[in-house]
């Protein structure tokens, strides 16, 4: 399906999903996620030196925009990127942003 195929619902939801990705921790926690990773709140506001909270705010807003979805392990939920493809996406975005 190429873009201009989408219509407006689908555009829009693209582009909450773009803005979604956009925040620099968002963008640094799809980093880690990427490769088929699942990590779980901790390990994530550990690699990231952040809060936890903060790691489960990101987290919430990603999954809330159908980036990120959770399974259960135990006692603890493990977060991984719902579309493979969006691998590609944070890998390409990389590569722009290094020279």
């Amino acid at each position: 399906m190429e873009f201009s195929d989408l219509n407006p619902e689908e555009v829009e939801r693209a582009a909450n999903m773009i803005k979604a990705i956009s925040h620099p921790m968002r963008l640094a926690i799809l980093g880690y996620l990427g490769e088929g990773n699942q990590l779980s709140v901790t390990e994530i506001h550990n690699l990231l030196k952040i809060e936890q909270s903060t790691a489960s705010h990101h987290l919430g807003i990603l999954k809330d925009k159908g980036i990120l979805a959770s399974v259960r392990k135990g006692k603890n939920t493990l977060y991984y990127l719902k579309r493979k493809n969006l691998s590609t996406l944070v890998k390409c975005i990389s590569e722009c942003a290094c020279d």
